[in-house]
């Protein structure tokens, strides 16, 4: 599953919808507004996304990980909008029998968002600029 979120992202709702009792293993990862990027001083940043193209990104990101790893299941939520620092960017939940695939599943899923799906950030500093950052998106075949 994959969603877009202009609110906060509920931690504890997410992962009890990954809730499975075949599962072993369970793998989170949380991507934070940080202070700080590229030497630049952070005060907040935005999200902007191509919701329809995003989210057929993202099926096809999450299929292609169901079936190179033995995971149950995997969720990802990027927010979109406005952030402060400290907020939740982008959650990944993954479940598996072992925790190796859990691992590799959400090392992979968090790569692929940042490189397939388009989501863009805009940067603000503490001089009162901001600049769009890492914009290429790589667009996968078909």
């Amino acid at each position: 599953m994959f969603r877009l979120a202009d609110t906060p992202i509920d931690i504890a709702s997410c992962r009890a919808a990954l809730a499975n009792l075949e599962a072993g293993g369970y793998v989170s990862f949380e991507g934070w507004v940080r202070r700080h990027n590229e030497g630049r001083e952070v005060t907040a940043l935005a999200y902007e996304a191509y919701p329809a193209m995003a989210n057929h990104q993202a099926e096809r990101l999450l299929a292609e990980a169901r079936t190179r790893f033995a995971i149950e299941s995997a969720h990802v939520v990027h927010r979109v909008g406005q952030l402060g620092l400290g907020d939740i960017a982008v959650w990944i939940g993954v479940t598996a029998r072992h925790r190796g695939p859990a691992f590799a599943a959400c090392q992979f899923l968090i790569d692929g968002v940042k490189e397939r799906l388009p989501i863009w950030k805009r940067e603000t500093y503490v001089d009162g600029t901001s600049d769009w950052v890492n914009c290429a998106c790589v667009h996968a075949k078909g």
